[in-house]
């Protein structure tokens, strides 16, 4: 089954008419984008948009056999024409299967927003998913739900869409995952790409045909990362970005509550309110025992904390207990955090501050703090397949 991505933008396309941000001012050449519109062997065309039949020109491709066109999302503004010769569109209502002459079967998936997706078994058995802007599939279930070789989906939109379809394994290690619906969201090129590597997803340009089945190098998500940064520099929301995509995280916050404090219990709230509904949450400092168990991914927030209690327990403010094995407690414990990061089976993504960079703390207790916060990263650093420095919300890769 071949698959021709005549347009991967939103409805609007990329960049926007009169839109004067910065992404649309940079969707220049091969990242500038038609609506989405999909032509599935050449028979079957999910979405019908304006100059569909001039992108299927360019891309090489004649709309003269298409035998049935399907609409997945609404369409806002006047009625798109339909070019000569092709059937009118319609929508399936969910649940219905279509089974066309061509030999292709177009099942409807309910979604959990305005639309229709369809999941499309070509003759040959391979099999697609097609997700409407904005939507993720409403009810799956273990027991029914279908495994794809393909997905086209608005992974930038509804990253939690992926995570739905890995939690009944309907998207495996091998599904080839493209963004498609693709909005001025995320800067356009190396900064799209990055983030869509991160959920195991890629992006192609306008006009790519898919040969569904085949392999591609589908990117590898690396299992574990230490995203670094300053205060208020947008980490968090780079750690938390990187697993939206994954299911049943558990969000590992090592602050504690802080009883009586109003400024931290509005911080945390906030962090609380920015996750998605299905992480759960483990407040412990016990980071080792949690990389030693196998279970689902973990979301440390942060080394700071951590290391704020270690340094508590062996007395590190303390110069005459610092000097009197405080100091030889503490890296036994870091040693022993970065074993367990190095024979960890779970994926992780861990947030640290970056405080080396900035001014010299006037305490002494400030500079060891500072010190010892450094070779933390460092150690935890040198086991991660990936490593990230965050500066106003723009994130650098330093590793993978």
């Amino acid at each position: 089954m071949e698959v021709t991505l005549l347009g991967t933008g939103a409805p609007a396309g990329l960049p926007r008419p009169d839109c004067p941000c910065a992404a649309c001012a940079t969707a220049l050449g091969p990242d500038a984008r038609a609506a989405t519109a999909v032509l599935v062997d050449g028979t079957l065309l999910l979405d019908l948009t304006p100059g569909v039949a001039f992108a299927a020109a360019r891309a090489g491709h004649s709309l003269g056999g298409v035998r049935q066109v399907l609409l997945s999302h609404p369409h806002d503004g006047p009625a798109v024409e339909v070019p000569a010769g092709l059937p009118q569109p319609v929508r399936v209502p969910d649940g219905r299967e279509l089974a066309l002459l061509t030999g292709h079967r177009v099942r409807a998936v309910a979604m959990d927003a305005g639309g229709t997706g369809y999941a499309v078994t070509g003759p040959d058995g391979q099999r697609l998913l097609y997700l409407p802007p904005g939507g993720a599939p409403a009810g799956l279930e273990t027991e029914t739900a279908e495994s794809y070789h393909l997905v086209l989906a608005d992974v930038v939109a509804r990253p939690d869409a992926l995570a739905r379809l890995r939690a009944v394994d309907s998207v495996g290690p091998t599904t080839d995952v493209v963004a498609v619906h693709l909005d001025h969201d995320v800067p356009p090129g190396a900064e799209l790409r990055r983030r869509l590597a991160a959920a195991g997803a890629r992006v192609v340009p306008d006009g790519t045909t898919l040969a569904v089945g085949a392999y591609e190098d589908v990117p590898d998500v690396p299992r574990r990362t230490l995203v670094l940064g300053g205060a208020r520099s947008g980490k968090s929301v780079e750690a938390e970005r990187r697993l939206e995509s994954f299911p049943d995280v558990l969000y590992v916050a090592t602050g504690g509550t802080r009883g009586g404090d109003s400024e931290w219990a509005e911080r945390v709230a906030v962090h609380r309110e920015r996750r998605p509904g299905s992480w759960r949450t483990a407040e412990t400092t016990d980071l080792v025992q949690l990389l030693r168990e196998d279970g689902p991914p973990l979301l440390i927030d942060c080394l700071s904390l951590w290391l704020t209690d270690v340094m508590d327990s062996v007395g590190a403010w303390d110069d005459a207990e610092w000097a009197g094995g405080g100091e030889k407690a503490l890296r036994e414990r870091v040693r022993e955090l970065a074993e367990a990061v190095r024979g960890t089976r779970r994926t992780v993504v861990a947030v640290s501050n970056e405080v080396g960079s900035g001014i010299v703390p006037a305490t002494a207790s400030g500079r060891r703090y500072r010190d010892e916060l450094g070779r933390l990263n460092t150690a935890f650093g040198a086991e991660c397949e990936q490593v990230l420095l965050v500066v106003a919300g723009q994130a650098l890769v330093l590793r993978g």
